[in-house]
């Protein structure tokens, strides 16, 4: 999956962003794929220190998932997107079943709220 950006991203170096990822999954198996995030992907994401925020079935479209990270900075989503995505637990056993449940992914990348806010 690529992590590139279009973007102007100056100044944003050190700014908390959410990453934000919406997918389309395949009829029939979202709730495979749900089962697989949450007993498999959660954890190994939370040992490569990536916090998620929310993840989950739409409440509005059957065939629709939402993913949310949170990172201290571009810089920190890169690199544990990298650590992640790079990882041979990830190559070796959720790649190729997870992905060919996704049909189609969106990933938007916004400041994250300040505190207060």
């Amino acid at each position: 999956m690529s992590q590139r950006g279009n973007g102007d991203n100056r100044g944003m170096e050190r700014t908390p962003v959410l990453d934000i990822r919406t997918y389309r999954i395949a009829p029939g198996k979202r709730e495979e794929f749900d089962r697989l995030f949450r007993e498999h992907s959660l954890r190994l994401l939370e040992r490569q220190g990536i916090r998620v925020v929310a993840a989950g079935p739409s409440l509005v479209d059957e065939d629709g998932y939402t993913l949310v990270r949170s990172f201290d900075s571009l810089e920190q989503r890169s690199e544990q997107l990298e650590s992640f995505y790079g990882s041979a637990e990830w190559l070796e056993n959720y790649d190729e079943p997870v992905t060919a449940m996704i049909e189609a992914y969106q990933v938007v990348v916004v400041p994250a709220p300040r505190r207060g806010t």
